[in-house]
């Protein structure tokens, strides 16, 4: 689980929990959906951060500056070369 469907969970437990005002239903509670999402969706986002963040920081790549008698030598073309004299050969 992302960190994006974690909060996406925490998100609609919400409503289901606090934004829909039923007295009753039939067959299922949906406070209690709510509720469990919820606790879901944070169970998630925690464990992402546990898991997952730590991870993602170390495979970062690291910039460095090379000293400029480090850098290979690029590929010079020859630009004194007129265009006739390229076809005669």
């Amino acid at each position: 689980m992302t960190i994006g469907a974690g909060l996406v969970l925490i998100a609609v437990g919400a409503i289901l929990r606090f934004g829909i005002a039923t007295t009753s239903t039939h067959g299922f509670g949906v406070h209690t959906i709510g509720d469990i999402l919820m606790i879901v969706g944070i169970i998630g986002v925690v464990l992402w951060l546990v898991v997952w963040a730590p991870r993602a920081r170390r495979r970062r790549p690291v910039y460095r500056e090379v000293p400029p008698e480090d850098v290979p030598p690029t590929r010079r073309y020859p630009t004194e070369v007129p265009y006739e004299e390229e076809y005669r050969r």
